[in-house]
């Protein structure tokens, strides 16, 4: 099969045939076409009126091919050019990704959600530091209590009798604890 003779439009009705002979295949009728007789004009068009439409719409159909033809050859050179300027994807997205968080920062949902935010914070460490005083209060209240006093000085009594009067930051020393000498070093 030769190349030169292959249909290669892609909106061809007939692409990837040969065309060996290019009078035959004006006599197959095409599925769709608006002359076939199997689907007739509709009413009020006339068959000149149906050939101009065709006419149009194969030029319209060519348009658009070239115009596809021509944005692809635009985005290659867009691409070579940001090639040449060291712009990667990436960097676009970390450009797109700042100019968005800015354009965040900087709407007005933003800086009211912050400003509510931030008064929350305040009233929170307020009411927790508040919280942390009345504890530190009741706490000191009641270790000034009878019962605390009792349970401290329990406590101490309890200390004395294991540890003996040397308890005040001295080291206890064990019984089993015995000081080397020369003769019997520790290793």
């Amino acid at each position: 099969m030769d190349p030169a003779s292959q249909d290669i439009n892609l909106n061809s009705p007939n692409k990837g045939l040969t065309v060996d002979h290019p009078d035959t295949l004006s006599d197959v009728p095409v599925e769709g076409a608006v002359g076939n007789s199997a689907n007739p004009l509709p009413p009020g068009l006339t068959e000149e009126e149906a050939e101009e439409l065709r006419v149009e719409l194969t030029k319209v159909e060519e348009e658009i091919n070239t115009l596809r033809q021509v944005l692809s050859a635009k985005e290659r050179h867009a691409t070579e050019l940001k090639r040449k300027l060291g712009l990667s994807p990436l960097n676009e997205l970390k450009q797109n990704l700042t100019k968005s968080w800015q354009d965040v920062q900087t709407s007005n949902a933003y800086k009211k959600t912050q400003e509510t935010l931030t008064q929350a914070g305040q009233k929170t460490t307020a009411a927790l530091s508040t919280v942390g005083t009345a504890i530190s209060r009741r706490l000191g209240d009641m270790r000034n209590s009878a019962t605390f006093k009792s349970f401290e000085d329990k406590v101490g009594n309890l200390k004395y009798k294991v540890v003996g009067p040397k308890g005040n930051g001295d080291a206890v020393s064990s019984p089993t604890d015995t000081t080397p000498t020369q003769e019997n070093p520790p290793f």
